[in-house]
């Protein structure tokens, strides 16, 4: 099961009859019924990949891991228990272990500081001078970043290097924006220190 690239709009609660379309679905699903998963799977698909892309942040990754999300719901649909069951729910559970699984698995620091490392400016081109100081100058930053814990080494990677905001790292990371200001503050504080000993200098 390959998942569709995903429609990104808000998920609309669901009425009444709808809960009773989905339960009457599932139902179907359960005595075998792939054209009635499939119904299901395409009420549900867009609001899984939303989850689990604000988590990886990665596309590729996202696709991947809903896939094997709804792969899951059909071999374990028996398990599913109805009525009053929130399919919507059960399945977004699914999402977040193997979400969860991924990031224990992938720790999320080696394709971000890897472009940090591989970055070159594309509006200029630099003197040979210049160019071996930003060179030597980005390394140490990556260096510097590396040492950082885990929780503020995220926090920079999305902040600076992938550009989110507060709120959007505060949810990717399942933390609180007042958390992310306050890691934010003490990693930049640790950076600062680090660079001070690394930080290379043009003659």
């Amino acid at each position: 099961m390959r998942v569709r690239a995903a429609r990104i709009q808000p998920v609309q609660p669901q009425s009444g009859s709808t809960a009773n379309e989905v339960s009457a679905l599932v139902a179907r699903a359960q005595t075998g019924d792939a054209e009635a998963f499939g119904l299901v799977y395409d009420r549900y698909v867009d609001q899984v990949f939303r989850f689990v892309y604000r988590r990886v942040l990665d596309r590729q990754v996202a696709e991947d891991l809903t896939s094997e999300t709804f792969l899951r719901a059909l071999r374990n649909i028996n398990s599913f228990r109805r009525p009053g069951g929130d399919f919507g729910a059960w399945v977004t559970t699914i999402a977040r272990n193997l979400t969860l699984n991924w990031q224990q698995s992938h720790q999320r620091r080696e394709r971000p500081v890897a472009e940090l490392r591989d970055a070159a400016p594309v509006d200029r081109v630099p003197s040979p001078e210049a160019a071996v100081v930003d060179a030597l100058t980005r390394e140490a930053l990556v260096t510097a970043i590396e040492q950082l814990n885990p929780v503020q080494r995220q926090c920079i990677t999305l902040r600076y290097l992938r550009e989110l905001s507060i709120e959007e790292t505060a949810q990717a990371l399942g933390k609180t924006p007042a958390a992310i200001k306050s890691a934010q503050y003490k990693a930049l504080r640790a950076l600062r220190g680090l660079l001070s000993a690394t930080a290379v200098m043009p003659a």
